[in-house]
């Protein structure tokens, strides 16, 4: 199956902040998150598994009750459940990998 960037529309998801799903199927999804700095994206949590790649740009990343600063090529994996979040310190983008696939963006 094939996703070609040109015909993958971003929305808004808050202030700041677009999501654009780069590709889904079966029980995986891929994300492209972009952040303006000073954007947050808030403490939540949810039953995928998730892995986060800092493609550009500096944060402050929450997952758990640990915190730290990522930049460009650090990775992130958060297990199921676990209240994560970030703040955007420099603006970047986050490409997020999901399994299983979150419905939820696509419904």
């Amino acid at each position: 199956m094939f996703f070609f960037n040109q015909n993958m529309a971003s929305e808004s998801v808050g202030e700041g902040v677009t999501r654009k799903i780069l590709a889904h199927g079966g029980t995986m999804m891929m994300v492209e998150v972009c952040f303006q700095a000073g954007s947050v994206g808030p403490m939540h949590n949810h039953p995928h598994e998730q892995t986060t790649y800092v493609k550009s740009g500096i944060f402050d990343f929450t997952i758990g009750d640990e915190t730290h600063r990522v930049s460009a090529g650090d990775t992130l994996y958060k297990k199921p459940n676990v209240m994560h979040g970030c703040i955007c310190v420099e603006a970047g983008t986050l490409i997020d990998v999901f399994t299983p696939q979150r419905d939820d963006f696509i419904s």
